[in-house]
């Protein structure tokens, strides 16, 4: 979804976007369906409709590969949310729903499956663009924290490894702490390697020498 990297909310609360965004809208009613295209067609948004006549939802984004889902129906049922659940976790997107289900358990399972946005009651077409737009950046806002997240973990797990390693080292070679980081930084050097992945390898090796009872 590189698309996205190119989405952010300018400061005067508007959607910076260079790109067309393909939506695919999940509408049974046809006025329904057109007040939506109406409201978005001039915007950024390419949008294809379907109505989920014997096809799940999955299917459909199979096919589609959209950006952006839009979804208007009365009351979301299992497969619905069990396919938006499998769309978070394998390709995330902004979803937008607009229903009449005010069940806050539903809500909170809906949100949990990846819903940016769940709009109660009639679609009116003033608000469309706004609330899709809004929800569009906050998906963004969002993957980034992600993001941000994950590599965060990545740099404590390695910075764990390098240092259980380099105890390893004071421990079992009688290296002082400076000794056993400069020994694992010319290792690495030596080898192309990355310190962290030194440190593993080290750990991993160290480990099974351990349950063959060799020190």
């Amino acid at each position: 979804m590189s698309q996205f990297s190119i989405l952010y909310m300018k400061n005067n609360n508007t959607l910076s976007i260079t790109n067309k965004l393909k939506v695919l809208l999940v509408e049974t009613d046809h006025e329904k369906a057109q007040v939506l295209q109406d409201a978005l067609k001039r915007a950024y948004y390419e949008i294809e409709r379907v109505s989920i006549g014997g096809m799940s939802l999955l299917k459909q984004v199979e096919q589609s590969q959209p950006d952006i889902i839009i979804i208007d129906m009365e009351s979301p049922d299992r497969d619905m949310l069990e396919s938006l659940n499998r769309i978070s976790h394998a390709a995330p997107k902004p979803v937008v729903m607009f229903s009449e289900q005010e069940d806050e358990s539903t809500i909170n399972q809906l949100v949990k499956s990846g819903v940016s946005a769940y709009v109660i009651g009639g679609i009116e077409k003033a608000r469309v663009k706004s609330i899709v737009d809004i929800a569009v950046a906050r998906f963004g806002e969002y993957q980034n924290l992600r993001n941000e997240l994950k590599v965060t973990k990545q740099k404590l797990s390695s910075q764990k490894n390098i240092e259980k390693a380099k105890l390893w080292l004071m421990q079992s070679r009688n290296m002082n702490e400076n000794d056993a980081y400069h020994f694992l930084r010319k290792t690495a050097m030596d080898n192309s390697q990355r310190v962290e992945d030194v440190a593993k390898n080290m750990l991993a090796m160290a480990s099974m020498f351990s349950k063959e009872g060799v020190s």
